[in-house]
């Protein structure tokens, strides 16, 4: 099958009109960054930072229009925002400058097909330590999965992983290539500073940070990334729920009352950043002792649960407060690949079987993340 040529790209997309001005994408210069790489095209359109929602169906139809080349295999269409000329003293016009919205700033991780974030409103509630299993499980089931440890301030994963001390080594350029275990791919600060080291950073620090995490590793081809966000909801959660197409996110908080009320915050904030949040995970549950198998309820029971059915989402699982999943993730080898038939692996299999069934069906009913769309 031959292959399109960058011509008919641009003639499909001559066929496209901007409905305000009745004039085609192509005349109006709105088409840029044009990428055509064995039948995979993308492109960016440029718009008014005011009319990115109005556009929406203009991608649409541009996505549609390329779809039906012969020989295209997919096509990534985005949404550009600038903004608006300005005048001068003169009266004359200065060039257009980025204008720094969620629909512009934010950009797909290369090769990284879905991106999950695993938060929590407070620190304390196990957050990591259902990331790194959560992330095993994806890869126990068959799909290519990377962990990036956004958490800047208290990186754990490297000795959740045995990797203390280990550094990551270049790539090409100026790219880090991520350190690989288990068959999970990692990335994390962990790996940059000695484990005592404080990190005494300021918010532009923290993000400057995680953009070069995110787009100067070799993360390679990935079905899903776990990005084991930093606790609570200030301005880094936010920013990065911004940045990076996330194509959803899972909420981790024990049963009591107090925790529950942060779960919500964190909820709320993906909310407003337009993030569908996939379910909330009930961490620390009960108490199965040991000895005589009783259960108890050591931080109440059931929060969670009630809490997702309360706002509408759905509720991934409960996991238990067991010392096999305390002393695997604190031996750098965790229950999923330490113990993989147990019952505590068994449960982060269900709940990452969940979540991917989730993500598919969203796939097939085409909801698109906020600002980014791969269609095939």
């Amino acid at each position: 099958m031959a292959l399109p040529t960058e011509a008919e790209i641009i003639e499909a997309l001559r066929t496209v009109q901007e409905p305000e001005s009745g004039k085609d994408l192509i005349t109006l210069n709105m088409v840029s960054g044009l990428v055509i790489k064995d039948g995979n095209v993308g492109f960016s359109l440029e718009v008014h930072p005011d009319k990115g929602a109005e556009m929406e169906p203009v991608r649409r139809a541009a996505t549609n229009a390329v779809s039906e080349i012969n020989g295209v295999a997919s096509v990534t269409a985005v949404l550009t925002a600038h903004r608006a000329a300005s005048q001068n003293k003169t009266g004359a016009s200065s060039k257009a400058q980025p204008q720094k919205t969620v629909q512009s700033t934010k950009q797909s991780v290369a090769g990284v097909k879905n991106i999950i974030a695993v938060a929590s409103g407070k620190g304390g509630v196990g957050k990591s330590t259902v990331a790194i299993n959560l992330a095993l499980a994806f890869n126990t089931i068959g799909l290519k999965t990377a962990l990036l440890d956004a958490d800047i301030y208290g990186p754990s994963q490297p000795r959740m992983m045995g990797l203390a001390g280990e550094k990551p080594s270049g790539g090409d350029g100026d790219k880090l290539k991520p350190i690989e275990k288990y068959g999970l791919k990692l990335m994390s600060m962990g790996f940059l500073v000695e484990e005592e080291t404080p990190m005494i950073w300021r918010g532009p620090m923290v993000m400057s940070a995680l953009q070069q995490f995110l787009r100067d590793v070799e993360w390679g081809d990935c079905d899903i990334m776990i990005v084991d966000m930093p606790p609570g909801t200030g301005d880094a959660q936010l920013t990065l729920a911004q940045q990076v197409p996330l194509a959803g996110a899972v909420i981790v908080s024990t049963p009591q009352d107090i925790a529950l009320i942060d779960a919500r915050k964190g909820l709320n904030m993906f909310h407003k950043v337009e993030i569908p949040v996939l379910g909330i995970i009930e961490n620390m549950s009960y108490f199965l002792c040991p000895n005589c198998n009783h259960q108890a309820d050591i931080f109440g029971h059931g929060g969670a649960r009630a809490e997702a059915e309360k706002l509408s989402v759905p509720f991934l699982g409960e996991i238990p407060l067991h010392m096999q999943i305390r002393e695997t993730s604190d031996g750098g080898a965790p229950v999923v690949v330490s113990d993989p038939a147990s019952v505590n692996s068994e449960i982060f299999l269900s709940i990452a079987s969940k979540v991917w069934a989730l993500l598919e069906d969203d796939a097939a009913n085409t909801r698109p993340p906020p600002s980014i769309v791969i269609e095939k």
